[in-house]
């Protein structure tokens, strides 16, 4: 289950840099989502926050012998 987790925090987390720096450096968004929704930059990077949130806590998950 963390796995999945770590995963879906790693795409989140790409998207929403990309979006965000591609907003700030860029012309338009970087990525996908931008495709799909008009996200602003703010939305971007708490896409981004909570991507590095849920890839740690997916990552915590996998450190252990008896796993």
């Amino acid at each position: 289950m963390r796995q999945t987790v770590a995963i879906i925090g790693w795409v989140t987390g790409v998207q929403g840099v990309l979006g965000f720096f591609g907003r700030t450096f860029g012309d338009r968004p970087w990525g996908l989502l931008h495709q799909w929704w008009e996200i602003p930059t703010a939305g971007y990077a708490a896409l981004a926050v909570l991507g590095a949130v849920l890839a740690v806590y997916g990552e915590t998950g996998k450190s252990g012998a008896g796993r």
